[in-house]
């Protein structure tokens, strides 16, 4: 059966444009790519399913909201921000969290689909699987081919509206700030190496310090939670600054340092990546890069119910948040 992403390739544009054209999106469309996507169309044999468009666009009362991990904080001020968006237009959210399983992630955009939700919002890294994303695209495509609305918060590579924090760029500036404070050997926590937000802020990282002639760090990869930065932080050796990957796991390796005696700042540097709000209470408060997280959550679900012409990207950039965690290498 052709689907709507046969289409969208075949004119070489959007899931989204080719949803708005077919599906009859009171969003206006230029006339060159609207006239690309019926010809691809035609010559494909596509048939809009004009059952599922009634049922899908503008019925529903329901958005989904699918994350990573909603014990993180970081996901759940994303989905905070989103539900406040949704309550505002008088929707209803359900919340799906898929334990960082992309099959689950998959299932749970089938799930939505089945249930003519009206919008679809996706909280979370890809994994540097291009089959895995592959079908996760597909899977949206036959949403979108329903009338349905999907927007991300992560990396641009599903051809659906897109917040994307700077994720290379933030860790480059953190490392740059912590460099300034005369460190030179340093460790990253790094997460596993598959998930693309972790190797983007450990690259990023490594990049900058490389570009200031400063030793290559130790890179330390493990689960992207607490318990991954607690253990992890047994083996930083005798870095002086660690970096973890994310706010995360940076709690675990601050309690990894207290377990063992090992002093902060006094004895190790400890920065991460997020500003989850709870820690800017936490003693010593955490150096990291901030993420405007409730707002990127709101943003990504507005996109969603407001269609532009083409699938748009809104990149975020981080700010570094230097807090007594971190402290200058005594000369």
């Amino acid at each position: 059966m052709v689907t709507l992403e046969d289409v969208a390739k075949q004119a070489g544009v959007s899931l989204a444009t080719a949803s708005r054209v077919l599906n009859g999106s009171t969003r206006q469309v230029g006339a060159s790519l609207r006239a690309r996507v019926e010809q691809a169309a035609a010559e494909l044999g596509y048939r809009t399913n004009f059952a599922a468009q009634t049922l899908a666009r503008g019925a529903s009362k329901v958005i989904g909201i699918v994350v990573h991990d909603l014990t993180d904080p970081y996901f759940a001020a994303l989905a905070d921000g989103a539900m406040r968006v949704a309550a505002e237009e008088g929707l209803l959210v359900m919340v799906g969290t898929t334990h960082r399983d992309p099959e689950q992630e998959i299932a749970y955009v089938a799930s939505l689909n089945a249930q003519r939700v009206r919008a679809v919002l996706l909280a979370g890294s890809r994994v540097d699987d291009p089959h895995v994303t592959g079908r996760l695209r597909e899977e949206l495509g036959r949403y979108l081919d329903s009338g349905g609305r999907v927007a991300c918060v992560g990396q641009d590579l599903l051809d659906v509206d897109t917040v994307a924090p700077a994720n290379r760029e933030g860790a480059a500036d953190l490392a740059r700030s912590l460099a300034a404070l005369g460190h030179t050997r340093f460790a990253v926590l790094a997460g596993p190496p598959g998930l693309l937000t972790a190797a983007d802020r450990c690259a990023g990282f490594t990049g900058a310090l490389a570009e200031l002639g400063l030793p290559e760090p130790l890179v330390l990869h493990g689960p992207f939670d607490r318990d991954g930065g607690y253990e992890a932080a047994a083996r930083t050796g005798e870095a002086t600054c660690v970096f973890a990957v994310n706010d995360v796991m940076a709690v675990g390796a601050l309690a990894s340092y207290r377990d063992r005696g090992v002093r902060v700042p006094q004895d190790v540097s400890v920065a991460g990546f997020d500003d989850i709000t709870t820690l800017r209470d936490h003693v010593p408060a955490l150096t990291t890069v901030r993420l405007p997280l409730a707002d990127m959550g709101a943003r990504a679900l507005a996109m969603a119910l407001d269609l532009g012409e083409e699938a748009r990207v809104e990149r975020v950039s981080g700010e570094v948040v230097m807090r007594e965690s971190v402290r200058a290498v005594e000369a």
